[in-house]
């Protein structure tokens, strides 16, 4: 009988079948100003979160019921509006980023959902800054997408998030590259060293890892 390491015994278990990314991805379509949102961000450069990945922030901001959001990299807009989808009235977002452009299209897209003003802050600069002056025990999640300071912005979600609050690392894999040895790139270390700090802290992080996008690591303060 195949050992439980065995790859044939393995294959049978999780066959192999279809484009499981691009199903995920359109599973719930974006709407079209997410899409456009979406557009103006690649045409600077500028990274927004997967749909698969905005689709997991609308259903966890709604399964925890969400109305403090902090998020470290602002992009498009576009994970903000997948937020504001499920984020009560009297939510607010916070959203930080080091490119004052970001912010800009941020704004744009979020009057353009129809968004009040009064349900976001976009706060540019020095983000490691302004991330160590947020209040302590105040957030419900805490969204990073960032190589920079990454473990310094784990501790300041710690501090900032309630007890039970939860913790987003998003493009946690880099695509892969994470979880590959080989890669030695600054950000591929960075992140690896980062999710490993995050497990082995099990007095502090409930942590688990998803293949999605380009990778999450979802965590919840203990």
């Amino acid at each position: 009988m195949s050992g439980i390491g065995d790859k044939g015994f393995t294959e049978k278990l999780f066959p192999e079948r279809g484009d499981m990314r691009a199903f995920s991805n359109t599973f719930i379509p974006e709407t079209e100003i997410i899409q456009k949102a979406r557009s103006r961000g690649q045409e600077i450069g500028t990274y927004d979160a997967t749909p698969a990945v905005g689709s997991l922030l609308r259903y966890l901001t709604h399964l925890i019921g969400a109305s403090s959001i902090v998020e470290i990299g602002t992009g498009a807009g576009v994970s903000g509006l997948w937020i504001f989808q499920a984020m009560s009235p009297k939510g607010l977002l916070t959203s930080i980023d080091d490119e004052v452009e970001n912010a800009k299209l941020a704004k744009q897209a979020f009057e353009e959902a129809g968004i009040n003003s009064s349900r976001y802050r976009l706060i540019t600069g020095n983000s490691r800054e302004i991330v160590g002056k947020l209040a302590d025990s105040l957030y419900d999640i805490f969204i990073m997408r960032k190589s920079a300071d990454l473990l310094d912005g784990v501790e300041n979600a710690h501090r900032s998030l309630r007890p039970g609050g939860v913790l987003i690392i998003d493009r946690a894999l880099l695509s892969g590259k994470v979880a590959d040895p080989t890669q030695r790139d600054e950000d591929s270390v960075a992140y690896r060293e980062v999710i490993k700090v995050i497990k082995d802290s099990s007095t502090l992080w409930l942590p688990m890892l998803l293949p999605v996008g380009d990778g999450v690591m979802v965590a919840t303060k203990i």
